[in-house]
C-alpha cells in the first residue's frame, strides 16, 4: 500500500477508542488499523502552501505560505494571544473570518493530558481540539461569548495554573493524578472576585459558569509507550521508518521515535505500508 501527496493534520473521531485518518494528496488513510505494520514515511522536498496552494521553501504556522501567513486572519498574533484579540477595534485582518470564528461561543476547559492545565477553544472545536492535544480526559468549567473574553479569563487563570502540555510526558503515556472537579472548583474560588470584575464589564449573558458538567475520558489507540521520546525532523531526516505502535495527539508514535503529523502540513510526502 503506497500513497503520496500533500499531507494535512490527522483526523479524528471519538469513540471507544480515538479513530485516527492521514489526509494525503485525495486520500484519506484509516490509521488504527495500521497499528503494529511498518510502514515508511517520505518527504519529497516539496511544500505547498494549505491554503493558496503555492509552492514555499518553508512552512509557517504548520502549513502557510509566508504570503498567506502574513495576510490570513488565522495567522494573526491575535490566534496564540486571544486576549490581543482586536476585532472590536475594526482591525481583524478579514472581519468576516472573525465573526464566523472569534465572535463565536467560546469554553474554557481543564484537560488532563501530561500535568492538569487550563486552555480555550471554540465550541464547535469539542472535542477535536482535546483529541489533537493528546488529552485523556477534558472538563468545559465556562462558556463565553466571544475569543476576547475567553482569552482574558484563560489570563486570569493562568495564574494559578499551566497553559502548557509537557508533549514528552504525554507520549510517554505520564499523566498526572487529580480530580479536575476540584481543580474547577479551587480555581473558581480563587479567581472569584475577578471572574465578577470581568463579569461586570461584560454584557448580561456572556459569561456562564458551568458547574454540572461532566468530564469527557479518552483513550488512545497506543500499545506501547515509549519510554524515551526522539522526534523526527523531516526537514533533517526526510526518510522516517519504523513499526507504528500507537497515534496519541497529532503524533506517531513509531518504535524507532515519534513524529507530529499536524507540524509537516502541506508538505509533499510519500508513505507506505511495508
Amino acid at each position: 500500500m503506497e500513497f503520496s501527496g500533500n499531507v494535512r493534520k490527522l483526523t479524528t473521531q471519538l469513540t471507544d477508542v480515538v479513530q485516527y485518518a492521514m489526509p494525503i494528496g485525495d486520500e484519506l488513510i484509516p490509521f488504527n488499523e495500521l497499528i503494529g505494520k511498518s510502514i515508511s514515511i517520505c518527504y519529497a522536498g516539496e511544500i505547498n502552501c494549505i491554503v493558496c496552494g503555492r509552492k514555499s521553501k518553508k512552512s509557517f504556522a504548520q502549513g502557510y505560505c509566508y504570503p498567506c501567513f502574513s495576510s490570513l486572519p488565522e495567522c494573526d498574533s491575535c490566534i496564540m494571544s486571544p486576549e490581543k484579540c482586536h476585532f472590536k477595534e475594526g482591525t481583524c485582518r478579514d472581519a468576516e473570518w472573525g465573526v464566523a470564528h472569534c465572535m463565536q461561543p467560546h469554553f474554557v476547559y481543564l484537560a488532563r493530558s501530561s500535568g492538569i492545565k487550563v486552555g480555550i477553544t471554540r465550541g464547535t472545536q469539542i472535542p477535536t481540539r482535546w483529541m489533537d492535544q493528546g488529552a485523556v480526559e477534558a472538563l468545559p468549567i465556562i462558556k463565553i461569548s466571544q475569543r476576547l473574553y475567553s482569552g482574558q479569563l484563560e489570563v486570569m487563570f493562568k495564574e494559578h495554573i499551566s497553559d502548557r502540555t509537557s508533549w514528552q510526558k504525554m507520549l510517554k503515556g505520564e499523566v498526572a493524578e487529580g480530580s479536575l472537579i476540584e481543580k474547577r472548583d479551587e480555581l473558581l474560588e480563587l479567581c472569584s472576585e475577578q471572574i465578577k470584575t470581568l463579569n461586570s464589564k461584560w454584557a448580561s449573558g456572556d459569561c456562564e459558569i458551568l458547574t454540572n458538567e461532566s468530564s469527557i475520558h479518552i483513550q488512545y489507540p497506543v500499545t506501547e509507550y515509549p519510554t524515551k521520546v526522539k522526534s523526527f525532523n523531516l526537514d533533517k531526516q526526510p526518510v522516517v521508518e519504523g513499526t507504528l505502535m500507537g497515534i496519541k495527539g497529532q503524533y506517531l508514535i513509531l518504535d524507532t521515535g515519534v513524529i507530529n503529523i499536524r507540524k509537516y502540513s502541506g508538505y509533499h510526502l510519500s508513505f507506505s505500508v511495508n
